[in-house]
């Protein structure tokens, strides 16, 4: 199932902007390596969960995935061929919104190859375009 908060101050939050590079989340803390964003943009909680997927596919259990990003942001949208006002639409899906630089998965137990693999696995089902990280 996918992500989501169990509960929110408010079921539906404006759009906002994202500005500037990530500041916090933005090394690799758990893991060796990780997935690091490049751009800015709003990850669903359905690609998270895809991405955990492929990943725990591949690493078949000898590694451990941590998934750093959560989706608190609720992505309001109004149903198809519906006429100009009648207010904002309702939540269609829960976002996690991603600056530049956030680490969004992390790999430990694994080789370099292997998580060099696993990554591109994940990169591929990612919308924003993403580098592999290795802690200092």
């Amino acid at each position: 199932m996918a992500l989501m908060p169990k509960r929110v101050k408010h079921r539906k939050s404006q759009r906002g902007r994202i500005r500037g590079k990530a500041t916090r989340g933005n090394r690799v803390v758990f893991g060796e390596f990780g997935l690091q964003s490049m751009e800015g943009g709003w990850i669903s909680a359905a690609t998270i969960e895809a991405g955990r997927i492929a990943a725990q596919q591949y690493i078949r259990g000898e590694g451990k995935l941590y998934i750093r990003i959560f989706p608190h942001k609720s992505i309001t949208s109004i149903p198809l061929e519906t006429r100009m006002g009648k207010g904002k639409g309702e939540p269609d899906y829960w976002a996690a919104t991603v600056r530049p630089g956030t680490i969004l998965y992390e790999l430990t137990g694994v080789s370099e190859e292997q998580a060099k693999v696993c990554f591109a696995r994940l990169a591929h089902k990612m919308p924003v375009r993403v580098r592999m990280a290795k802690r200092n």
